[in-house]
């Protein structure tokens, strides 16, 4: 036990899981989100689309969070104006803008004298992560953990009927939008920690899980959390013992919690629809 637990004994470890427990929250509340309405491309799109925000950013010699969010929240918006002003579907629409601003951003990139490091913007260091970048992280991420809650059943409504939500008065346009903005400054957050690549990973899989383990979506948000932030500690405690890339080991235990899911979901899951099956054939 004392060497299971010997990454506690250090602060940058305390530090990364605190960080780490914060972001994995925050990404699994969106999550769910994303996974009903059939945004998943759209959390990659802007995760990769805030690329040139930041080297702009940089240039400019603004914050780069206010850069990166700049630019993804632009991708988002881009996206929508596109899609209404033309006949191109939505999935293709989001992977023209995207690839073509992260394409931009390398570009700006290569052109620019900096000390930025490529690898801590594509993959993060949630193991270096600095004091003023950790306050950012609890303010602004428990910001969006607490707004999503407490607009839950008003953006629920809003992804699933739009027409009903404005029957009953609230404001549609105005929360499409602000999902957008929450799910931009979200990956802005993670940026440090994760990186733009494997936060994708982050907005996608805890929602997935908890897609195949219940059908209210009170219980999907509690087992989204949970599990994201059970899979990030773990990944973290597993990339020291084993001296291995930190974001990656997060995804990894994700993604074992998802394929453990996808078998023994109590519901949903492939071995209970086959038990299913099988009982009604007899």
């Amino acid at each position: 036990m004392a060497t299971l637990l010997e990454p506690l004994r250090f602060a940058f470890m305390q530090d990364a899981l605190l960080v780490g427990s914060v972001i994995a929250a925050m990404c699994a509340a969106l999550s769910c989100f994303l996974i009903l309405k059939g945004w998943s491309l759209m959390g990659d799109a802007i995760s990769h689309a805030v690329l040139p925000g930041i080297v702009i950013a940089y240039i400019a010699g603004i914050p780069l969070s206010v850069g990166a969010f700049a630019s993804g929240f632009f991708c988002a918006f881009s996206t929508g104006f596109i899609k209404q002003n033309s006949r191109i579907k939505e999935d293709a629409v989001m992977g023209v803008v995207f690839t073509g601003l992260f394409a931009f951003g390398l570009v700006l990139f290569s052109q620019t004298e900096s000390d930025m490091h490529l690898n801590h913007i594509l993959f993060g260091n949630i193991l270096g992560i600095m004091p003023e970048q950790r306050l950012e992280t609890f303010l602004l991420g428990g910001g969006i953990i607490i707004i999503t809650l407490l607009l839950r059943r008003d953006l629920l409504l809003v992804c699933f009927d739009p027409a009903q939500a404005r029957v009953l008065g609230l404001r549609a346009g105005f929360l499409n939008y602000l999902l957008l903005a929450l799910l931009s400054l979200g990956i802005v957050v993670s940026l440090e920690a994760v990186g733009i690549i494997l936060v994708i990973a982050m907005l996608i899989t805890p929602g997935s899980t908890a897609y195949l383990w219940t059908e209210r979506f009170d219980k999907m948000l509690i087992i989204a959390i949970v599990s994201a932030v059970f899979s990030t500690v773990s990944g973290i405690f597993i990339s020291y013992h084993i001296a291995g890339d930190t974001s990656a080991c997060i995804v990894l235990s994700q993604a074992l919690g998802f394929l453990i899911s996808l078998f023994f979901a109590p519901k949903h899951g492939i071995l209970s629809k086959a038990r299913a099956a099988a009982r009604e054939a007899s």
